[in-house]
């Protein structure tokens, strides 16, 4: 198959491309979900299955991606579409999973970056009162709504200055930073009293915690930190040269993530246990609760260097928001400048326009139209959209590109792709995982979190 030719954004190498891609992987995820899984499912057990999902499974379904995106050249709707406009549909349905994605991820942003600046010009006491700060701020009809726009406002820079102008500078400063960040507030929680308890329970695997529940939540955890069935992979590929190593790629790109993932886990665990007393406490918070009631909670512990650690830990998890946000907007303009064939400028006026409208509506959920609860008492837009998203389309596209791919074009097609740049060891093994053992996995997901959803299981 002829790659399209023409003015199309490319990488200025190899290294480019995996630290976009792993800057792409490392998001919220890391920092508020693996610590808390961490916690519930045993400690270094859960570390140890998390690992070798991702050199197998992960690592599989990046290769996928990849190789399929490099060899058309094309985002989703259209790589999909050059095989045949019967199989339009599948790139259609992976492109609604970064439009919907995309908006409430910018509104999460947005707390992450109001917190950071709180750090600056708010007491410690003040934001660590036991949640109202928080509830007050994302419940306004004003302050959220600033907050939001000002974390979309350096997204669409970012991707307005291109991939080597804007996506690779931007991540060549805040991948790195991140990572001295996450190592030195790692360092200086486990300096504290108390801390070790955690480090121990964090690093040591107690395989009686061995569970088909653990095995689905760190299938889970691992399918959406590494942004499988976003079409951000699919993208990002598309901009590789034909030089490039993709399995050796790939591999760097999984094991960025697992690193980034384990010094949250960190950060995070020994300081939660320090402030909980336990892991079980520790596992009964996650995501917004663990990151904007309990952490601030526990740095107002830390006497005079609360502000500076708070500050530091929330710019560091600002990077993390920013590199996933910056990979899922530059998917949704490749996406409409590709099948529109729309100029890259036009593009992205127009993901701009979505995102901010977006975001608007799903944002009031938590104010003007909080009297909306789509998934039972409590509940908000944002959990409609998050639900729609990574618990329903993700694994549907997932599962129909695996079909594709291992049975319908079949594996060869792929492996010529990456055999243009280097010999392809696990070839055999890397057919076995997409024809039949991915399928499953991804299956399993499935029923799982929409089975828990409904309350037909718990994890």
């Amino acid at each position: 198959m002829a790659q399209k030719q023409g003015a199309r954004a490319s990488w200025s190498g190899k290294w480019m491309f995996i630290l976009a891609a792993a800057a792409s992987a490392v998001g919220l995820g890391n920092m508020w979900r693996f610590p808390y899984l961490d916690a519930k499912y045993g400690g270094g057990t859960f570390i140890f299955v998390y690992l070798i999902l991702v050199f197998t499974f992960g690592v599989s379904m990046l290769l996928l991606e990849t190789s399929l995106g490099r060899k058309t050249g094309q985002s989703a709707i259209s790589a999909f579409a050059s095989f045949g406009s019967k199989y339009k549909f599948i790139g259609i349905l992976a492109a609604a999973v970064p439009f919907i994605i995309t908006p409430y991820y910018c509104i999460i942003g947005g707390w992450v970056a109001k917190y950071c600046f709180s750090y600056i010009t708010t007491s410690t006491a003040a934001l660590a009162d036991g949640g109202n700060y928080f509830v007050n701020f994302i419940t306004s009809n004003d302050v959220s709504y600033l907050w939001m726009l000002v974390f979309m406002a350096i997204v669409f820079l970012v991707v307005s200055l291109g991939v080597k102008g804007g996506i690779e500078k931007a991540n060549l400063i805040m991948m790195p930073l991140l990572l001295i960040f996450a190592i030195g507030i790692a360092i200086f929680v486990g300096t504290m009293p108390g801390a070790a308890e955690g480090i121990a329970y964090y690093l040591t695997p107690d395989f009686s915690k061995l569970s088909p529940e653990l095995l689905i939540a760190a299938m889970g955890q691992m399918f959406y930190s590494l942004s499988l069935a976003m079409c951000i992979m699919i993208t990002y590929g598309s901009y590789l040269d034909k030089k490039e190593n993709l399995p050796q790629s790939v591999v760097w790109i999984g094991g960025a993530d697992l690193v980034v993932s384990m010094l949250a886990g960190l950060m995070i665990v020994p300081a939660a246990f320090m402030a909980l007393g336990s892991a079980e406490a520790v596992a009964e918070n996650s995501g917004p609760s663990l990151m904007f009631i309990i952490l601030p909670g526990v740095f107002d512990q830390m006497g005079g260097a609360a502000s500076v650690i708070g500050f530091v830990f929330f710019l560091l998890v600002l990077f993390a928001a920013l590199t996933s946000a910056i990979s899922l907007t530059e998917a949704l303009v490749s996406l409409v400048s590709d099948s529109l064939s729309w100029s890259r400028r036009k593009s992205l006026i127009a993901v701009m326009a979505w995102v901010v409208l977006a975001g608007i509506f799903i944002n009031a959920g938590y104010n003007g139209l909080s009297f909306l609860e789509p998934l039972g008492p409590g509940s908000s837009l944002l959990d409609l959209a998050d639900f729609v998203s990574n618990s329903v389309l993700m694994p549907i596209v997932a599962f129909l590109t695996l079909v594709f791919v291992g049975w319908i074009i079949k594996p060869d097609v792929l492996i010529e792709e990456i055999k243009q740049s280097s010999p392809f060891k696990a070839e055999k093994l890397w057919v076995f995982m997409i024809k039949y053992v991915c399928p499953v996995l991804v299956a399993i997901i499935f029923v799982a979190y929409v089975g828990a959803q409904f309350g037909f299981f718990k994890f």
